[in-house]
């Protein structure tokens, strides 16, 4: 699995306080409505929720640890393409109103930028779901969920996501093949959720707080979350 990954599990060593003061009805419910406003742009800006590093990492500093020699160039011509979007949105803010650019282009793209979280999340966060040490292999730390219609809209990500873990170039295509052939091959390892979205947005916001390596579950550098971190 690639370790730049979104929500990247947190230990109790890098909890920060608010998160305790955030554990209780009225302060999950804030904490989801942060996280989908602007969980894809603090990724972005602050790797928020990504792998942690030893200094200040963002996606728009070509000289950042998130990349390779190879993605500078492609993180200097992404910036520079930004920069003339962001001038494109200014022209049309000016000539057509901020209204106007909220109500086409800004609110849309919190939607979207909110499902991508959402998906996002959900994959990779279940009480269930195990998580390795940095030695283990951890294609594996991640779960499919049905979205019932949103699945087709999602071209399958959601539902098919287990087997994006294990061969990421599979074309969406033939990704729900494909899971169904590796299904028998992993057994208890193939991992699905039916749980309505709304309902398991809350329990996993509930349940899966830290990832806890002094679990009397642990085993062979794997660990699994826990709400209890005090």
């Amino acid at each position: 699995m690639d370790k730049d990954e979104v929500f990247v599990p947190r230990t109790k060593a890098n909890l920060g306080s608010m998160a305790r003061r955030l554990k209780n009805p009225i302060g999950r419910i804030v904490d989801i409505l942060i996280t989908l406003a602007i969980g894809w742009p603090s990724y972005l800006l602050f790797n928020a929720s990504g792998r942690y590093y030893q200094r200040y990492a963002t996606h728009f500093d070509p000289n950042a640890p998130i990349f390779n020699e190879r993605e500078r160039l492609y993180v200097v011509i992404s910036n520079a393409s930004l920069s003339g979007v962001a001038l494109l949105l200014c022209k049309l803010a000016y000539t057509r109103g901020v209204m106007w650019l909220i109500k086409l282009y800004v609110t849309p793209l919190l939607i979207v930028n909110a499902f991508l979280v959402l998906i996002t999340f959900l994959q990779h966060t279940h009480p269930a779901l195990p998580h390795y040490s940095e030695d283990e292999w951890e294609s594996l730390s991640t779960v499919d969920r049905d979205y019932g219609v949103l699945n087709y809209v999602f071209h399958h990500i959601t539902d098919t996501h287990v087997v994006h873990h294990l061969f990421s170039t599979i074309p969406h295509y033939n990704a729900k093949e494909a899971t169904k052939a590796i299904k028998p091959i992993l057994g208890e390892y193939y991992r699905l959720d039916s749980t309505a979205v709304i309902p398991a947005v809350w329990r996993e916001f509930k349940e899966c707080v830290v990832v806890d390596s002094d679990s009397p579950t642990k085993q062979n550098g794997i660990f699994w979350y826990t709400n209890k971190f005090h």
